[in-house]
Protein backbone atom coordinates (compact mmCIF):
# COMPACT_ATOMS: atom_id res chain seq x y z
CA UNK A 1 0.00 0.00 0.00
CA UNK A 2 1.33 3.57 -1.01
CA UNK A 3 1.78 6.43 1.10
CA UNK A 4 -1.38 8.33 -0.01
CA UNK A 5 -3.17 5.23 0.16
CA UNK A 6 -2.42 4.18 3.59
CA UNK A 7 -3.21 8.17 4.88
CA UNK A 8 -6.42 7.61 3.55
CA UNK A 9 -7.61 4.59 4.95
CA UNK A 10 -10.70 4.58 7.28
CA UNK A 11 -9.38 2.29 10.93
CA UNK A 12 -12.40 0.34 12.84
CA UNK A 13 -12.66 -1.61 15.68
CA UNK A 14 -15.59 -3.78 16.42
CA UNK A 15 -15.85 -5.45 19.47
CA UNK A 16 -17.79 -8.76 20.41
CA UNK A 17 -15.56 -9.80 16.57
CA UNK A 18 -15.69 -13.31 16.17
CA UNK A 19 -19.62 -13.95 15.72
CA UNK A 20 -23.12 -12.86 15.25
CA UNK A 21 -23.59 -9.46 14.35
CA UNK A 22 -20.06 -8.23 15.00
CA UNK A 23 -18.43 -10.95 12.48
CA UNK A 24 -21.05 -9.79 9.83
CA UNK A 25 -20.11 -5.85 10.91
CA UNK A 26 -16.64 -6.72 10.39
CA UNK A 27 -16.58 -7.92 6.90
CA UNK A 28 -18.99 -5.73 6.06
CA UNK A 29 -16.67 -2.74 6.96
CA UNK A 30 -14.11 -4.71 5.96
CA UNK A 31 -15.71 -5.49 2.06
CA UNK A 32 -16.17 -1.58 2.10
CA UNK A 33 -12.54 -0.93 2.15
CA UNK A 34 -12.26 -0.12 5.82
CA UNK A 35 -9.35 -1.34 8.15
CA UNK A 36 -10.64 -3.69 11.03
CA UNK A 37 -9.18 -4.17 14.21
CA UNK A 38 -10.94 -7.28 15.53
CA UNK A 39 -11.79 -7.79 19.47
CA UNK A 40 -13.38 -10.81 21.17
CA UNK A 41 -12.93 -12.76 23.84
CA UNK A 42 -11.15 -16.00 21.79
CA UNK A 43 -8.60 -15.87 19.21
CA UNK A 44 -9.54 -18.55 17.06
CA UNK A 45 -13.46 -16.78 16.10
CA UNK A 46 -11.45 -13.89 15.48
CA UNK A 47 -9.40 -15.50 13.35
CA UNK A 48 -12.37 -16.94 11.48
CA UNK A 49 -13.87 -13.35 10.96
CA UNK A 50 -10.46 -12.31 9.45
CA UNK A 51 -10.28 -15.19 6.80
CA UNK A 52 -13.73 -14.39 5.32
CA UNK A 53 -13.11 -10.75 5.64
CA UNK A 54 -11.53 -10.75 2.13
CA UNK A 55 -8.15 -8.31 2.95
CA UNK A 56 -5.17 -9.33 4.91
CA UNK A 57 -4.72 -6.35 6.71
CA UNK A 58 -7.10 -7.31 9.62
CA UNK A 59 -5.58 -7.09 13.39
CA UNK A 60 -7.00 -9.65 15.77
CA UNK A 61 -6.58 -8.79 19.27
CA UNK A 62 -8.36 -11.17 21.87
CA UNK A 63 -9.64 -8.91 24.70
CA UNK A 64 -11.86 -9.54 27.72
CA UNK A 65 -14.01 -6.05 27.79
CA UNK A 66 -14.70 -6.01 31.34
CA UNK A 67 -10.82 -6.15 31.82
CA UNK A 68 -9.67 -2.03 31.82
CA UNK A 69 -6.47 -3.46 31.55
CA UNK A 70 -7.15 -5.63 28.05
CA UNK A 71 -9.20 -2.51 26.62
CA UNK A 72 -6.13 -0.44 26.99
CA UNK A 73 -4.21 -2.79 25.34
CA UNK A 74 -6.43 -3.30 22.30
CA UNK A 75 -6.48 0.63 22.18
CA UNK A 76 -2.25 0.83 22.36
CA UNK A 77 -2.02 -2.06 19.64
CA UNK A 78 -4.74 0.28 17.11
CA UNK A 79 -2.48 3.09 17.82
CA UNK A 80 0.97 1.54 17.50
CA UNK A 81 -0.24 -0.46 14.12
CA UNK A 82 -1.99 2.05 12.37
CA UNK A 83 -1.88 5.51 14.02
CA UNK A 84 -5.34 6.51 14.30
CA UNK A 85 -9.20 5.45 14.88
CA UNK A 86 -11.95 6.77 12.74
CA UNK A 87 -14.58 4.18 14.18
CA UNK A 88 -15.59 2.15 16.94
CA UNK A 89 -18.46 -0.19 16.88
CA UNK A 90 -18.90 -1.09 20.73
CA UNK A 91 -21.00 -3.88 20.14
CA UNK A 92 -20.13 -7.13 22.46
CA UNK A 93 -22.86 -8.12 24.38
CA UNK A 94 -24.50 -10.89 26.67
CA UNK A 95 -27.77 -11.54 27.38
CA UNK A 96 -26.21 -13.51 30.34
CA UNK A 97 -26.85 -17.42 31.34
CA UNK A 98 -29.95 -17.83 31.03
CA UNK A 99 -33.42 -15.98 31.40
CA UNK A 100 -35.10 -16.06 34.85
CA UNK A 101 -37.87 -14.03 37.25
CA UNK A 102 -36.10 -11.16 38.91
CA UNK A 103 -36.64 -12.47 42.25
CA UNK A 104 -34.83 -15.77 40.68
CA UNK A 105 -31.83 -13.79 39.25
CA UNK A 106 -28.40 -14.65 41.14
CA UNK A 107 -26.04 -11.38 41.96
CA UNK A 108 -23.62 -13.05 39.96
CA UNK A 109 -25.77 -13.11 37.13
CA UNK A 110 -26.41 -10.00 37.28
CA UNK A 111 -23.42 -8.89 37.32
CA UNK A 112 -21.57 -10.70 34.60
CA UNK A 113 -24.16 -8.68 32.40
CA UNK A 114 -23.69 -5.46 33.74
CA UNK A 115 -19.92 -5.77 33.47
CA UNK A 116 -20.07 -6.99 30.09
CA UNK A 117 -22.95 -4.62 28.19
CA UNK A 118 -21.91 -1.50 30.29
CA UNK A 119 -18.76 -1.15 31.93
CA UNK A 120 -17.76 -2.56 28.50
CA UNK A 121 -19.19 -0.63 26.67
CA UNK A 122 -18.09 2.13 28.67
CA UNK A 123 -14.33 0.84 29.34
CA UNK A 124 -13.87 1.18 25.35
CA UNK A 125 -15.66 4.27 24.27
CA UNK A 126 -13.18 5.98 27.23
CA UNK A 127 -10.56 4.09 25.37
CA UNK A 128 -11.94 5.24 21.60
CA UNK A 129 -12.37 8.36 22.83
CA UNK A 130 -9.03 9.59 24.15
CA UNK A 131 -7.64 8.34 21.10
CA UNK A 132 -9.40 10.33 18.68
CA UNK A 133 -9.80 13.20 21.38
CA UNK A 134 -5.71 13.43 20.61
CA UNK A 135 -5.38 11.85 17.36
CA UNK A 136 -4.63 14.37 13.95
CA UNK A 137 -6.48 14.77 12.68
CA UNK A 138 -9.35 14.47 15.56
CA UNK A 139 -12.18 13.21 15.78
CA UNK A 140 -13.96 9.81 14.89
CA UNK A 141 -17.26 7.79 15.46
CA UNK A 142 -18.93 5.69 17.96
CA UNK A 143 -21.74 3.37 17.15
CA UNK A 144 -22.72 2.00 20.28
CA UNK A 145 -25.42 -1.67 19.48
CA UNK A 146 -28.48 -1.05 21.82
CA UNK A 147 -31.35 -2.95 21.21
CA UNK A 148 -34.73 -2.83 21.13
CA UNK A 149 -34.81 -3.84 24.84
CA UNK A 150 -33.42 -0.17 24.95
CA UNK A 151 -36.68 0.56 24.99
CA UNK A 152 -38.93 -2.12 25.69
CA UNK A 153 -38.52 -5.33 27.60
CA UNK A 154 -39.08 -8.86 27.01
CA UNK A 155 -40.26 -11.09 30.28
CA UNK A 156 -37.63 -12.08 32.46
CA UNK A 157 -34.68 -9.83 31.02
CA UNK A 158 -33.96 -7.37 33.84
CA UNK A 159 -30.84 -7.79 33.62
CA UNK A 160 -30.13 -7.04 29.55
CA UNK A 161 -33.08 -4.48 29.61
CA UNK A 162 -31.32 -2.58 32.74
CA UNK A 163 -28.10 -2.67 30.81
CA UNK A 164 -29.31 -1.32 27.44
CA UNK A 165 -31.34 1.36 28.81
CA UNK A 166 -28.06 2.44 30.28
CA UNK A 167 -26.15 1.87 26.96
CA UNK A 168 -28.49 4.64 25.19
CA UNK A 169 -27.64 7.38 28.38
CA UNK A 170 -23.88 6.45 27.29
CA UNK A 171 -24.51 6.91 23.73
CA UNK A 172 -26.40 10.50 24.71
CA UNK A 173 -23.32 11.51 27.31
CA UNK A 174 -20.84 10.78 24.39
CA UNK A 175 -22.62 12.78 21.91
CA UNK A 176 -22.74 15.23 24.37
CA UNK A 177 -19.04 15.37 25.30
CA UNK A 178 -17.76 14.63 21.82
CA UNK A 179 -19.04 17.87 20.21
CA UNK A 180 -15.81 19.72 21.04
CA UNK A 181 -13.25 16.74 19.80
CA UNK A 182 -15.18 15.86 16.44
CA UNK A 183 -16.73 13.03 18.36
CA UNK A 184 -20.09 11.42 17.15
CA UNK A 185 -22.07 9.04 18.95
CA UNK A 186 -24.83 6.74 17.87
CA UNK A 187 -26.30 4.20 18.14
CA UNK A 188 -28.01 0.99 16.77
CA UNK A 189 -31.22 -0.83 18.70
CA UNK A 190 -31.66 -4.43 16.84
CA UNK A 191 -34.45 -6.79 17.15
CA UNK A 192 -34.17 -10.08 15.82
CA UNK A 193 -30.87 -10.76 13.96
CA UNK A 194 -30.40 -14.24 13.29
CA UNK A 195 -27.35 -15.21 15.02
CA UNK A 196 -26.57 -17.71 17.45
CA UNK A 197 -28.46 -15.00 20.30
CA UNK A 198 -31.33 -15.37 18.69
CA UNK A 199 -31.82 -19.23 17.45
CA UNK A 200 -34.63 -19.20 20.92
CA UNK A 201 -36.99 -16.99 18.67
CA UNK A 202 -37.17 -19.96 15.67
CA UNK A 203 -38.41 -22.30 18.08
CA UNK A 204 -40.52 -19.96 20.50
CA UNK A 205 -40.00 -17.71 23.31
CA UNK A 206 -42.08 -16.10 25.92
CA UNK A 207 -44.33 -13.39 25.57
CA UNK A 208 -45.66 -10.85 27.69
CA UNK A 209 -49.13 -12.63 27.53
CA UNK A 210 -47.23 -15.68 29.26
CA UNK A 211 -47.94 -17.97 25.89
CA UNK A 212 -44.58 -18.95 23.98
CA UNK A 213 -44.58 -17.89 20.00
CA UNK A 214 -41.99 -18.28 17.08
CA UNK A 215 -41.19 -14.99 16.32
CA UNK A 216 -39.43 -13.87 12.56
CA UNK A 217 -36.06 -12.79 12.26
CA UNK A 218 -34.36 -11.05 10.05
CA UNK A 219 -31.15 -10.83 7.95
CA UNK A 220 -27.92 -10.02 9.90
CA UNK A 221 -26.33 -8.19 7.09
CA UNK A 222 -29.38 -6.17 7.07
CA UNK A 223 -28.29 -4.73 10.23
CA UNK A 224 -24.38 -4.79 8.75
CA UNK A 225 -25.33 -2.76 5.77
CA UNK A 226 -27.23 0.04 8.62
CA UNK A 227 -24.11 0.33 10.23
CA UNK A 228 -21.86 0.94 7.14
CA UNK A 229 -23.94 3.78 6.23
CA UNK A 230 -24.12 5.43 10.11
CA UNK A 231 -20.03 4.83 9.47
CA UNK A 232 -19.73 6.29 6.65
CA UNK A 233 -21.52 9.51 6.98
CA UNK A 234 -19.06 12.93 7.15
CA UNK A 235 -18.33 13.96 10.98
CA UNK A 236 -20.57 16.68 10.56
CA UNK A 237 -23.78 14.37 9.91
CA UNK A 238 -25.11 11.16 12.40
CA UNK A 239 -27.42 8.94 12.76
CA UNK A 240 -28.21 9.29 16.79
CA UNK A 241 -30.37 6.49 17.02
CA UNK A 242 -31.55 3.82 14.82
CA UNK A 243 -34.09 1.16 15.17
CA UNK A 244 -33.95 -1.60 12.50
CA UNK A 245 -36.06 -5.03 13.36
CA UNK A 246 -37.81 -7.98 11.64
CA UNK A 247 -41.18 -6.35 10.45
CA UNK A 248 -43.19 -8.74 11.86
CA UNK A 249 -41.26 -9.26 15.43
CA UNK A 250 -43.35 -8.12 18.42
CA UNK A 251 -41.98 -4.93 19.26
CA UNK A 252 -44.20 -2.31 18.31
CA UNK A 253 -47.28 -2.69 21.00
CA UNK A 254 -45.13 -5.46 22.58
CA UNK A 255 -46.97 -6.27 25.57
Amino acid sequence: MDADADADRKIAVVTGAGSGIGRAVARTLADAGWTVALAGRRAAPLEETAAGAGRGDALCVPTDVTDPRAVAALFDAVRDRFGRLDLLFNNAGTFGPRSAPVEELGYEEWRSVVDVNLTGSFLCAQAAFRLMKEQDPRGGRIINNGSVSAHAPRPHSIAYTATKHAVTGLTKSLSLDGRPYRIACGQIDIGNAATDMTERMRTGTLQANGETEVEPVMDVADVARTVLHMAELPLEANVQFATVTATAMPYIGRG
